[in-house]
């Protein structure tokens, strides 16, 4: 069975409960979750082989976050283990006309502090297919960016498929760093993933134009910008997009896009409604691999991917907990399949 491994933070999330602002509440929720985490776990769950590798500290909440990581299955043997804390962030869900948000309490965790050289990559990778990470990691800290760097060069000399998503959080790293970091990663990277702005936030190639209500109606542009990617970056040979039409926080309509061998495929449009609008680009790209991993062809891989995602939009928390059957019944019922109650 193949093997992928991902490289970022997991963090401690807080929740206002009953759509408080942070502002007025007095409780949160707190779950765990990070990007490359996130992936890890839906592959764990899809069946697949997953590693996930990071630094906590060595405390109760990083070994509570360890304890989440392997309840779903997740490879932790490499995560390694020391520094002074592990990162927060504050998840404000939002409702209607205001924007939820996010709040980081980031700085000077274990991962944040640590030093490119702790990371062993031939050991780290000596049996892994797959490597991935987002644009969220090497935006962390210059040491991560150089860790970041040293696993991609050591993937692409040893033939192993480098997967990333552009990731782009503007909280965290400016256009100009962006492009000027990812642009060197991008050298290496066989399969890209970029939603919306990340385009031209993180490759300074124009795919969007920022208005969230008609983003499926721009597909001609999202398709010019990743025939661009691919003729920029020519070890990338696979590209893929989330595209959105966002009405309201709770209602919107999203599909998936495919360009692989020169050809296009796109997933069927879902009309949603939004439980709980984060990592639903986690959720695509965990689909994304499993389908790599198990050799779907692309149709069934876009199709697969954006139900993938979609799913993660119904259910509370960071992490996507569904199944190979719950994809695969979004995906008979967009077929216009039953999607009548499991009984």
């Amino acid at each position: 069975m193949k093997k992928v491994l991902t490289f970022g933070e997991m963090m401690l999330r807080l929740k206002p409960l009953d759509h408080q602002r942070i502002l007025q509440t007095s409780q949160f929720e707190a779950v765990y979750g990070g990007a490359e985490a996130n992936v890890a776990i839906s592959l764990a769950l899809l069946g697949d082989q997953a590693t996930f590798m990071t630094k906590f500290p060595d405390n109760l909440l990083g070994q509570t976050a360890l304890s989440n990581l392997r309840k779903y299955n997740v490879d932790t043997d490499r995560i390694i283990f020391g520094g002074p804390r592990l990162g927060v962030y504050y998840f404000e869900k939002g409702a209607s006309v205001r924007n939820t948000n996010v709040v980081y309490d980031r700085a000077g965790s274990s991962f944040a502090v640590s030093q490119a050289q702790e990371y062993d990559w031939p050991n780290i990778l000596s049996d892994a297919d797959y490597f991935y990470f987002s644009g969220i990691t090497p935006a962390i800290s210059d040491e991560l960016f150089q860790a970041v760097l040293a696993a991609c060069r050591y993937a692409h000399e040893h033939d192993i498929t480098i997967v990333c998503d552009m990731n782009y959080r503007g909280k965290m790293w400016s256009t100009e760093k962006a492009q000027a970091s990812m642009g060197q990663l991008m050298q290496y990277v066989n399969i890209c993933i970029a939603n919306d702005e990340d385009f031209e936030e993180t490759l300074g190639i124009r795919a969007f134009d920022g208005d969230m209500t008609r983003g499926i109606d721009q597909r001609h542009d999202f398709e010019a910008a990743m025939r661009e990617v691919t003729k920029r970056y020519p070890n990338c040979t696979m590209v893929a997009s989330v595209l959105r039409n966002i009405y309201s926080v709770e209602k919107s309509q999203w599909t998936g896009l495919l360009l692989r061998d020169d050809e296009f495929y796109e997933a069927p449009v879902y009309d949603m409604h939004v439980m709980e609008g984060v990592a639903g680009g986690d959720a695509f790209s965990g689909g994304l691999l499993h389908s790599l991993v198990n050799d779907f062809d692309p149709q069934e891989m876009i199709n697969y991917a954006t139900a993938a995602s979609v799913l993660k939009l119904t259910i509370s928390g960071d992490q996507n907990l569904v199944s190979d059957s719950d994809i695969r019944s979004v995906m008979g019922a967009a077929s216009g399949a039953s999607s009548s109650v499991n009984r």
